[in-house]
C-alpha cells in the first residue's frame, strides 16, 4: 500500500522555447483542450478554432499552467483520424494561443510529424499516450527541439503483467530507453501511468492509486489524468461530465502521494483541492524538519 510523501522537492522540467518549469513545489494543472467531434467527456464542444481558444484562456485565468491540445479521441473504440485532419485541428489553435499566454501549450499526440509542426507553431510540450512506442521517431523529434516529454503508460494492444505496479516499470522503462537512444535529456521527461488506457476496471485503476508512490522510483516527475475517467463513474454512479468531485478527490490522493501534474477538464475545482493537498505536504514537511 502507498504512502502519503513527506516532503516536498524541487524538480525542474525542461520544455521547448527555452522554456522550464518547477514541476515539485506547487500542483501544476494542465487543461484539457479537444478539438475534436468525439471526445468521451467534451467531444464536439471546443472544435471551432476561436472557441477552443476561448476555453484555453479562460482555463488559465482559472489557474492552469499548461494546456493540453488533442486533435484525435483516444476513448476506447474511437475512429482514427488522419495525421493531416489532427494537424488541421491542433495547429490552428496553437498558433492563435502563442503569444496571447505565458501558460506552457501541450499537443496530445503519438505522430512525430504532427509533433514537429506543433513545436513549430509555438508548442512546448508533446503529451504521448502511447510511450513513444508507437511511433519512436517521436523521440527523435523531442530530443531536436528541446521539447518536453509526457511519456504515458499504456496496456493497448499488448499483453500485460499480472501485476499492476511491474507492469507500470516495464512498459515505461522501455519507453524511458527510446527516449535515451533519441537523446532525449531525462530533464525534458515526465512519466504518466496512464489511468484508464487499458486498464480494465475501477480495482485496478483504485490498486494503481493505492500503489502509486512506487513509481517514484523511477525518479521523474508523475503526470496524472484521472479526470471524469470511467473507473470514477463505477465510484460515485455519475455520467462523464459530472464526475468532477470525485476527480479532485483523485487527485489530492495522487497529489499527496507524489503525483506533481494534473490533467483535468474542470480547473477550478480541482485547483481548489490541490491548493489543500499542498497545505498538507507543506505542513507534513514544517514538521518532519
Amino acid at each position: 500500500m502507498g504512502r502519503f510523501v513527506t516532503e516536498l522537492r524541487s524538480q525542474i522540467w525542461h520544455v521547448a522555447h527555452g522554456r522550464s518549469i518547477d514541476v515539485g513545489q506547487k500542483s501544476l494543472i494542465m487543461a484539457v483542450v479537444n478539438v475534436t467531434p468525439d471526445s468521451f467527456s467534451d467531444g464536439g464542444h471546443y472544435e471551432a478554432v476561436e472557441v477552443a481558444v476561448a476555453h484555453a484562456l479562460a482555463c488559465v485565468e482559472e489557474g492552469a499552467g499548461i494546456i493540453d491540445i488533442g486533435g484525435e479521441s483516444t476513448k476506447p473504440g474511437a475512429a482514427a483520424v488522419s495525421a493531416s485532419e489532427e494537424q488541421g485541428r491542433v495547429l490552428p489553435v496553437i498558433e492563435a494561443l502563442r503569444g496571447r499566454t505565458d501558460a506552457l501549450i501541450s499537443v496530445d499526440t503519438y505522430r512525430a510529424a504532427t509533433a514537429r509542426l506543433a513545436i513549430g507553431a509555438g508548442a512546448h510540450i508533446v503529451n504521448d499516450v502511447f510511450g513513444l512506442q508507437r511511433e519512436p521517431d517521436l523521440a527523435d523529434v523531442a530530443a531536436q527541439t528541446g521539447a518536453g516529454l509526457c511519456i504515458m503508460h499504456t496496456g493497448r494492444d499488448r499483453q500485460k503483467l499480472p501485476d499492476v505496479i511491474d507492469d507500470q516499470i516495464f512498459f515505461l522503462n522501455r519507453s524511458l530507453e527510446i527516449a535515451a537512444a533519441a537523446g532525449v535529456d531525462r530533464q525534458n521527461i515526465v512519466l504518466d501511468p496512464g489511468f484508464g488506457f487499458a486498464k480494465e476496471n475501477a480495482e485496478e485503476n483504485l490498486e494503481l492509486m493505492a500503489r502509486f508512490n512506487a513509481l517514484l522510483r523511477l525518479d521523474l516527475p508523475l503526470l496524472v489524468g484521472t479526470s471524469r475517467k470511467r473507473f470514477i463513474g463505477t465510484i460515485t454512479g455519475r455520467d462523464a461530465p459530472d464526475r468532477d468531485v470525485g476527480t479532485a478527490a483523485t487527485n489530492a490522493i495522487l497529489r499527496l502521494q507524489g503525483a506533481a501534474i494534473f490533467r483535468v477538464h474542470n480547473v477550478a475545482i480541482n485547483r481548489d483541492a490541490l491548493a489543500v493537498a499542498d497545505a498538507i505536504l507543506r505542513t507534513r514537511a514544517r514538521l518532519k524538519a
